[in-house]
């Protein structure tokens, strides 16, 4: 199936798929956190890819998707699993320890500026003036959420020095999140270029996070249980369904189509849906540090987005 080209303004599917991205991936952050508990992390996450494998498995089967690849192709998928469907997980399920889900989603956003910035520097993709403007307010914002408390719990101030401490910890795990997610969008974007079917694709890749997950929860002696409390198989049904299946779906077929820098510019819009439910459920509080700091952010993030797209030669 052809695709438009990825400077092309959006058509009619692409901006469905991006709506759909944005409604499905915004609205996981607060489950994501929802499952931290007495199940370990390693082993959650596991769980969500148990569960969606063998289902991306049998749709591959039911519609005679490409099974057989050669090493280097696995290789690809491999390093899709590690990065987009494990590390990924984990640095995040391990920031909500630290972090309410808004923040969470506020760094997550940065994948807008961190593609366009990687696929530069491995990739020799231009750089254009507005994105590193961008880059620069995003950077200012994040420093003004979360700047004030590590400075703080670096000098050892009084008053919730320890809370402060853990956002900075947060933070870190939140920013190799990012990393890894973005690292994945163009190990995809590769895979894409070289023809290789998406269902496919994701079956394979979906199995070597899994398998990551798993020998990570061996190594780190942790048991593999399933909390039986409506909270934790509320939100680890929402996420195997919602972004788990469906979202990385929809994320990896606008990949395809505008190419993982443009897909990305999404996750400007995922902190206005994250932040509303911390809000609501988490009871996450509004300084007017952090309130200009998600601005800049967000705008930063926009200016990315409206960048133009460089002249093609002639």
């Amino acid at each position: 199936m052809s695709h438009p080209p990825r400077d092309a303004p959006l058509g009619s599917t692409d901006w469905m798929l991006y709506v759909a991205s944005v409604v499905i991936f915004g609205s996981g952050w607060l489950p994501m956190r929802l499952q931290l508990g007495e199940v370990a992390p390693e082993v959650s996450a596991f769980w969500r890819f148990a569960f969606a494998t063998p289902v991306v498995f049998a749709v591959v089967l039911a519609t005679g998707a490409r099974l057989a690849f050669g090493l280097r192709d696995h290789v690809l998928f491999l390093g899709l699993g590690a990065s987009l469907f494990s590390c990924n997980f984990l640095s995040f399920y391990y920031a909500g320890y630290h972090l309410p889900s808004g923040l969470m989603s506020v760094v997550f956003s940065l994948v807008a500026i961190i593609i366009p910035l990687m696929s530069a520097l491995f990739l020799g993709a231009p750089l254009r003036r507005g994105l590193l403007f961008g880059a620069a307010l995003g950077v200012a914002g994040t420093a003004l959420v979360f700047g004030p408390s590590v400075i703080a719990a670096m000098s050892g101030g009084t008053g919730g020095a320890e809370a402060k401490a853990h956002m900075g910890v947060g933070l870190v795990l939140a920013l190799v999140g990012t990393c890894c997610f973005s690292i994945g969008s163009i190990l995809s974007g590769v895979a894409g270029r070289r023809g290789l079917p998406l269902l496919s694709m994701t079956a394979f890749s979906f199995a070597y996070g899994l398998a990551v997950l798993g020998i990570a929860a061996l190594a780190g002696g942790k048991p593999f249980l399933i909390e039986t409390s409506a909270r934790y198989l509320g939100s680890l049904a929402f996420l195997v369904v919602g972004p788990t299946l469906s979202g990385f779906g929809i994320y990896l077929a606008l990949v395809r189509r505008i190419g993982a820098s443009r897909a990305g510019y999404g996750t400007v819009l995922y902190p206005l849906i994250a932040l509303a439910l911390s809000t609501f459920f988490e009871d996450f509080h509004w300084t007017v540090s952090a309130a200009l700091g998600i601005a800049l952010v967000l705008v930063g993030n926009m200016l990315v987005l409206r960048a133009p797209a460089p002249a093609r030669p002639a």
